[in-house]
């Protein structure tokens, strides 16, 4: 077992809490790094899809596992950063003083496509300051019908169910996004976010979320402004989500309508419950799962009566079945289970069974709702 002594204000807050974090994720950096010089284009691209999807889970990590505000319409912010891409790289940005529209470069239509879906996001937390629980959930479900709606009629920008095309990235000479150097890319960006992540919540403002999710009525009574931390929570969640939609924007191709629908959202959510609720390694897991998933649904179809496996509403039970056992199996998720297989090893044989064993504790302020 390992022991941390800690002497100076630097070890409590540096990332890498000892050599073993250094070592570890030293050496899945080189992994991922080396794996397009390793395996097929299919991989690759795969890979590639993985890391767009964890950066859209980090965006709902920080608002439903650090801020405990539930979204059903992070579909919608999705599709909005990937409407804005590729209008922005692709017809420009018409201005009625302007002649001929502004094209932008990927590089300027890129953070823009962030901080669109960051203003759609503080747009939607404002009105939704005073809901919690399930009412919020509605109305950010509804937020989410309203974009698609969007996105089908106003066809003068989307193309409704025509679809719109999505320009590649080129820099210099060199196409970004073909193969090796988009994957690169989209590992760079996530990087980034979960960098960005791990310093918002050694901040005050991501301790004031976490303040937050566990009791507002104990954070508001401890100076934390309520209206603002959650407003913050859905601007940079819709932010970052939204610049997974400009990468998934290009890594399609192609736009329509039927990629942003509701069933994303809960896709969403279902990716950050299964992944490990309030951990940033839980997107992680959690699109690995949402990803590998259908794959694996796939190959056991082969081995399945033909009359359970052509039933059309197969994929969806089995989702949903997975999704209650992890709720009432492990609510911590993937990375939950991980954590306790790491400390049995560690703590072997003197580990206790009951170490994790579930205790249910209420505060004397919650119990007055």
């Amino acid at each position: 077992m390992r022991f941390l002594f800690k002497t100076e204000y630097e070890q409590d807050i540096r990332i890498a809490k000892h050599s073993g974090y250094a070592w570890s994720y030293g050496a899945l950096l080189l992994a991922v790094l080396a794996a397009p010089y390793i395996l097929d284009e299919y991989y690759i691209g795969q890979m590639t899809q993985l890391y767009i999807v964890a950066i859209a889970g980090v965006g709902l990590m920080l608002l439903s596992g650090y801020t405990g505000l539930i979204s059903l319409g992070h579909a919608a912010f999705f599709g909005i950063g990937a409407y804005t891409e590729a209008v922005l790289t692709g017809n420009g940005l018409s201005l009625p003083f302007m002649e001929e529209p502004i094209v932008f470069s990927f590089f300027l239509s890129f953070p823009l496509a962030g901080i669109l879906a960051a203003i759609a996001g503080v747009a939607i937390g404002i009105p939704a300051l005073r809901l919690t629980g399930i009412y919020l959930a509605m109305a950010t479900f509804a937020f989410a019908i309203i974009i698609e709606e969007v996105f089908s009629r106003w066809e003068s920008v989307t193309n409704g169910y025509t679809g719109l095309l999505v320009e590649s990235i080129e820099f210099g000479d060199m196409e970004l996004t073909d193969g090796m150097p988009f994957y690169f890319l989209c590992l760079g960006v996530l990087i980034a976010v979960i960098l960005f992540s791990i310093n918002l919540l050694r901040s005050p403002t991501g301790r004031a979320m976490m303040a937050v999710r566990d009791s507002e009525i104990s954070a508001q009574s401890m100076g934390v402004n309520l209206a603002r931390t959650k407003t913050t929570a859905f601007g940079l969640s819709a932010g970052i989500t939204g610049l997974a939609g400009a990468l998934f924007a290009h890594k399609l191709g192609f736009l329509s309508p039927e990629s942003f629908t509701v069933l994303q959202s809960l896709e969403l959510l279902v990716l950050v419950v299964v992944g490990g609720i309030g951990s940033l390694h839980g997107a992680v897991f959690g699109a690995m799962f949402v990803l590998a998933l259908p794959q694996a649904l796939a190959i056991m179809k082969d081995y399945l009566p033909h009359v359970i496996a052509e039933q059309p509403g197969f994929e969806p039970l089995i989702f949903g079945l997975i999704l209650v056992f992890f709720i009432i199996f492990e609510p911590f998720g993937i990375y939950g289970r991980w954590l306790k297989v790491k400390l049995y090893f560690q703590m072997f044989p003197l580990y206790k069974k009951a170490t994790f064993k579930r205790q249910k504790s209420y505060m004397k302020s919650e119990r007055l709702r």
